[in-house]
């Protein structure tokens, strides 16, 4: 039976609120799962890089959970691209932590590939044995990547070529990831697993969606929905493009139709990306009709799930797409690309859309579908909701808790 677990997640910490920085599906993923560990009795401690000073080291979110703080680089934020230089001193502080408290983890689990860096110091120098979640892979990416985005660093996919290698069990999302890492990076089947991440069905469930609209202040116009990070990965300017060709009169709601992107600038490019798409915006005589909402808590989402009549996710790679679940849960139809988990995360024709290649017109064309067929999407919406009850926290924490004790057995402990 597991009794504690170390969460690694080096460069962004889960309490954070997504789609601010670099804080996305990965910050909930952790998050979610920590809490729900806790309540089955597990002890967890999530570590994480001391960002600012002013942070206590350790902070309790809820009995069981805990967050902890590390000392490792500078007590600032710094980009992702220069988290590798610490992950050495990270993993190290873990084990001193580790030592110092006399707690004895029975599995590590990092996530993402710097944190998968720590893992392997951690395995070592703990002698306990290592589970890894990637939740994006550089090879993968730099498949789908756009012309002006700089490929994956050699740092990177040296390093989870080694974490693949060194892990006695690496976690993907979806069968897609799995094959990913067959393919891509050699991973030994035996030690690759599936498990989906999870939905908080109490807070994401269908409501009104005019009472959702009056309390988010909006009106009756066509609303399409675009939740996330602001980053070339996530296929911005395709849903800019696609809401330019979508016809101007359409029989969901009043007026023209309004883009709502909630979520702020993402990485070291993030703030060219946001301006780019402002002026595409206005260049294609669109601008007032593309609105951008700051980053909301987590819990204020539902609203605008249940607010919206569409949800456009045009990512050009998706290991999972934790926002099309979330908003399928809610009971609104999703337009995304057929990439990566999306095919597993959205019924095709069921609860949505799934669109073949970043083509606008191809979008455009699915979404006018939806909001011009009021009843069909209606249809859509209800195949939605019935779709995402598949995926929640207590399914995840049951099969990672049956991942972790295999690999403990098979550790010789």
């Amino acid at each position: 039976m597991i009794h504690s677990v170390a969460y690694l997640a080096l460069h962004t910490c889960p309490l954070l609120r997504p789609g601010t920085g670099d804080a996305g599906g990965m910050n909930v993923y952790i998050d979610e799962l920590a809490k729900t560990m806790a309540r089955r009795g597990v002890d967890v401690v999530v570590f994480t890089r001391l960002t600012q000073e002013h942070i206590r080291n350790e902070l309790v979110v809820e009995p069981g959970y805990r967050v902890v703080h590390l000392e490792a680089g500078p007590a600032e934020p710094i980009p992702v691209a220069a988290t590798p230089d610490h992950a050495g001193a990270f993993g190290r502080e873990v084990v001193t932590w580790a030592d110092a408290n006399h707690h004895r983890f029975d599995v590590v689990h990092s996530h993402y590939w710097v944190s998968g860096w720590a893992g392997v110091i951690v395995k070592e120098a703990l002698g306990i044995p290592l589970a890894n979640s990637f939740h994006t892979l550089g090879r993968v990416k730099d498949l789908a990547r756009r012309d002006d985005e700089p490929q994956a660093s050699s740092m990177r996919i040296r390093t989870e070529d080694e974490v693949v290698e060194q892990s006695d069990c690496v976690i993907s999302s979806t069968p897609f990831e799995f094959d990913e890492l067959l393919e891509h990076y050699g991973a030994s089947p035996e030690r690759l697993c599936v498990s989906p991440p999870g939905i908080d069905h109490k807070l994401f469930f269908p409501g009104d969606r005019m009472e959702a609209r009056e309390e988010l202040g909006l009106g009756s116009e066509p609303i399409i929905l675009s939740v996330g990070r602001i980053q070339a990965l996530k296929g911005p300017d395709i849903a800019i493009r696609a809401l330019s060709m979508v016809p101007t009169v359409l029989a969901a709601g009043d007026g023209p139709p309004i883009l709502i992107f909630v979520g702020g600038p993402s990485g070291p490019d993030g703030s060219a990306e946001f301006d780019a798409l402002r002026a595409l915006a206005s260049d294609l005589g669109i601008a007032e009709r593309v609105r951008f909402v700051d980053p909301v808590p987590h819990e204020d989402l539902a609203a605008y799930y249940r607010a919206a009549d569409v949800l456009v996710m045009p990512s050009r790679s998706e290991t999972f797409g934790l926002v099309a679940a979330e908003a399928q849960a809610c009971g609104l139809p999703v337009v995304a690309s057929r990439v990566g988990g999306l095919p597993s995360v959205v019924a095709d024709s069921e609860a949505g859309i799934l669109v073949s290649g970043f083509e606008p017109a191809s979008f455009a064309a699915a979404l006018t579908a939806v909001l011009n067929h009021p009843d069909w999407a209606a249809r859509l919406g209800e195949g939605a909701s019935a779709w995402a009850k598949r995926f929640s926290w207590p399914a995840t924490a049951n099969r990672l808790l049956e991942l972790y004790d295999g690999i403990v057995a098979a550790y010789g402990r």
